[in-house]
């Protein structure tokens, strides 16, 4: 068979399965609870990619080798700038999995100390009109030494964030401790952090979003860091809907602090402008708006951090980014990386691939 054939055949089965995706495994699954297709997805993937050959098939599918798309982010090689947000894979249970996809890095969690359950069901809510999700899950996972237990099975194929927060029960004047708790034990096992204070889902963050709160745990990790013999980079979290005056403090905080970097954004508490029913959306309640309605607010705050602080720290761009040109205009905005989430769930695996085909020029 010769390479031409070969090339065709994978093409067209790439092109088959998108479609595949979009017009019967997406619609069949949005029938069902988001949570529960979420782990049902989650066993598929474990399944197949378990059954020989097929993880080749996926690399074949949906991964981009070219070195166009390196990025030398603080002081880390990305294969290329596509990662997973965090929220997709909290306890590290199939990052090795998901590689095949075609991803340049994958951020875990949000690992807390102690494992917890998270708040009640039901926590997590399709937009379909919107191509949006809205999620109060509650930072559940299980917990530190179960994140460890999987970590120590990392294959080494891409880069690896850990997302880190507090325990939802732990008192204020203890919050530091459950973030240096986290960051030490998880310190030998992931390549970079991320200090989750900004998340809308879990109750007495109020705390967390006072900037001198925010320089004393920054500064706290930082001393932490320098215990090892090789540090590891820390990065701050921030929600989309912060104004000029607080992006002007985080962008202050991070040259102070010399943070690594800011990834930008998590979710949002707005709910402007929105094409799903003012009724269903109380239904629904509150929660952190992720997707198509956040892409705008997410790009304006990149690009207000990248001007405002004359691109003097990384930024790595998330929200809303569904299309190859979404993607882009994060980079133009001046995302360093880019991260996906809501983006992967309604367009499947191929996503990935034709953002880094766009980014190489192919």
């Amino acid at each position: 068979m010769t390479f031409e054939l070969v090339h065709f055949l994978i093409k067209s089965i790439f092109a088959e399965t998108n479609l595949m995706y979009k017009l019967l495994l997406r619609p069949l699954l949005f029938l069902f609870d988001p949570e529960k297709v979420h782990y049902f997805t989650f066993s598929l993937i474990r399944i197949t990619a378990s059954i020989p050959g097929f993880s080749a098939l996926y690399r074949r599918l949906y991964l981009v080798n070219n070195k166009k798309l390196e990025r030398q982010v603080f002081g880390l090689t990305f294969k290329n700038p596509v990662g997973l947000a965090a929220g997709f894979d909290k306890n590290a249970v199939l990052y090795n999995e998901l590689a095949n996809f075609g991803f340049g890095f994958i951020e875990i969690g949000t690992v807390t100390p102690k494992g917890q359950v998270g708040n009640p069901k039901k926590r997590l809510f399709r937009l379909k009109k919107d191509q949006g999700i809205i999620n109060r899950m509650g930072f559940n996972n299980e917990g530190l030494e179960a994140v460890i237990h999987q970590l120590k099975k990392n294959k080494g194929q891409l880069i690896i964030g850990g997302n880190i927060g507090k325990n939802t029960q732990t008192r204020p004047e203890d919050y530091t401790r459950d973030y240096l708790t986290c960051f030490e034990a998880l310190h030998p096992y992931v390549d970079y952090f991320v200090l989750n204070v900004s998340c809308p889902n879990v109750d007495s963050h109020a705390k967390l979003n006072d900037k001198d709160y925010l320089e004393a745990l920054i500064k706290a990790v930082q001393k932490a860091n320098h215990t090892f013999i090789k540090q590891k980079p820390i990065l701050l979290k921030i929600a989309p809907d912060l104004n000029d005056h607080q992006l002007d403090e985080i962008v202050a905080l991070v040259q102070d602090t010399k943070l690594d970097g800011v990834i930008a954004s998590n979710t949002s508490v707005n709910r402007e402008k929105l094409k799903t029913s003012s009724a269903r959306l109380k239904e629904i309640g509150n929660g952190g708006l992720s997707g198509q309605p956040i892409k705008d607010k997410s790009t304006r705050v990149i690009k207000y951090l990248a001007e405002k602080s004359n691109k003097s720290f990384p930024i790595i761009g998330v929200g809303g980014i569904h299309s190859k040109k979404d993607a882009l205009e994060k980079l133009q905005a001046g995302a360093d990386l880019i991260q996906i989430y809501t983006g992967f769930i309604y367009e499947g695996p191929k996503l990935i691939k034709s953002i880094n085909k766009e980014l190489i020029g192919s």
